[in-house]
């Protein structure tokens, strides 16, 4: 009999383990989930800021030629 009772309170002990290790699994589950997400929105905005960088890029390097251009024209003129 005494067997038996420590058998059941061992049982129970495990048992009870195994739902908090549920619990827990569920939970980092959830969390894992949430972060998986962000990655997805972060990975997103990132792309984005990219394109407006390189945008911003060829906008300088346009900006560049437009002044190259410009400062070759007022040195023909000085040069007349």
């Amino acid at each position: 009999m005494h067997e038996e009772l420590k058998e059941k309170i061992t049982i129970n002990r495990l048992s009870d383990k195994v739902d908090d290790l549920l619990i827990i699994f569920e939970e980092m589950k959830s969390q894992n989930d949430t972060l998986r997400q962000e990655v997805i929105t972060l990975k997103a905005q990132n792309e984005t800021k990219n394109i407006q960088i390189d945008k911003l890029e060829d906008s300088l390097i346009n900006k560049d030629i437009e002044s190259d251009d410009i400062f070759s024209k007022i040195e023909e003129v000085l040069k007349k």
